[in-house]
């Protein structure tokens, strides 16, 4: 599937401001980047980051006043593997050093809180596959997607008690439960193809049978429909923009088009 994807920030920023932006389109084995290009108005000196281990690139800048940022890629995207409900719960002496850190609490995602709720919910499915299913089928049943309904500062906690919110908290929710069942979990952000209002999204992993599966708990975008952008442990790790200081949101539009060429 190719996917042609485009993002535009403008934002005034009142002083000289330090930011990290995290907008292209990551580079792994599942998607391929045909094309891409990167304008910034004013132009000025950036610092492009070379791929990390999750694949993702960042870059960083100095911006004063009204800028623009305009990023677009052309990307072939292969078609990820659905969850199946035989994926197997790894013991954690199996899992790679690197996995570890997404069993663990993190800001956004609270999973210690979530200990007894997560057992007694769903201590007697399968564990693995089928535990996250239900899970999924959990968050989608009884929490409503309420655009407005939380904030910067709203966590998996928030939501639970809330039972409302937007794309990064049903991903903070689920990432939440999900390691309080032992099943490491992380935050991934992407442009998603039909998503309505589009808008960059939020959605997360889970890694089983040693493999990381795609999932999103909000049900808005199939995960074959997703381009993958940037990996962490919750939102704080995959904002599109970080910023040293603050900043006036003037304009901001998102857009991924089907390539049927």
């Amino acid at each position: 599937m190719k996917l042609r994807v485009r993002s535009e920030l403008v934002y005034a920023f009142p002083q000289d401001t330090q930011a990290i932006v995290a907008i292209h389109v990551a580079r792994t084995p599942d998607q391929a980047i045909l094309s891409e290009s990167l304008t910034i108005s004013p132009d000025g000196p950036i610092l492009q980051d070379m791929a990390d281990h999750h694949g993702e690139r960042r870059f960083r800048a100095a911006f004063e006043g009204e800028t623009s940022i305009v990023y677009e890629a052309t990307v072939d995207n292969a078609k990820p593997r659905l969850l199946s409900p035989n994926a197997r719960l790894e013991p954690w002496l199996e899992l790679p050093p690197p996995v570890l850190e997404y069993l663990l609490p993190s800001r956004y995602c609270p999973s210690d809180k979530f200990m007894s709720f997560a057992h007694r919910e769903f201590g007697d499915l399968a564990p693995g596959g089928t535990q996250v299913l239900a899970v999924l089928d959990w968050i989608y049943n009884h929490v409503d997607y309420v655009p407005g309904s939380s904030h910067g500062g709203t966590t998996a906690e928030n939501t639970f008690v809330d039972r409302a919110g937007i794309c990064r908290d049903f991903t903070h929710l689920g990432i939440s439960i999900c390691r309080a069942l032992n099943v490491p979990a992380r935050a991934v952000s992407a442009y998603g193809w039909q998503l309505n209002p589009p808008d960059f999204h939020a959605v997360f992993e889970v890694y089983l049978d040693s493999v990381w599966w795609l999932v999103d708990a909000t049900r808005l975008v199939p995960v074959e429909n997703l381009v993958r952008v940037a990996t962490g442990r919750d939102a704080a790790d995959i904002a599109f923009l970080t910023t040293s200081g603050s900043c006036d949101l003037i304009n901001q539009a998102v857009s991924v088009e089907l390539l049927t060429a």
